[in-house]
């Protein structure tokens, strides 16, 4: 029987294992356990996302580091993880410098600015 498992170069794998250290800096930056039942399903959602798009497609968002942060906000918001630790966060992202955070994560931190 033929082993299922993605193989270390898949990128949807490559996109998963990213994501999930970026979910991992951010709430250990932030000083917070993660909401980790959320953080799989931020994980299935993007899986999912990518996995609907044409091969061609796939191959650009691997390629492009803006593309895939596209696709982690969009996985970030549709997985709810965009509503936990609201008001905890919205207050240290009003203190943005504070956060010891690379840019890309305003992705996630411009939901808790509104």
């Amino acid at each position: 029987m033929p082993d299922a498992t993605p193989s270390p170069s898949d990128p949807i794998n490559e996109l998963r294992e990213e994501f999930r250290t970026h979910l991992e800096t951010f709430y250990a930056r932030l000083k917070l356990a993660p909401p980790y039942e959320s953080v799989e399903k931020a994980i299935r959602a993007l899986t999912t996302a990518v996995r609907a798009l044409p091969l061609p497609e796939q191959s650009r968002i691997a390629a492009d580091p803006s593309l895939r942060w596209e696709q982690f906000r969009q996985a970030f918001e549709s997985s709810g993880l965009s509503k936990k630790h609201r008001g905890i966060i919205a207050g240290l992202a009003h203190n943005r410098a504070s956060l010891n955070l690379p840019s890309e994560y305003d992705a996630f931190l411009n939901f808790f600015m509104s």
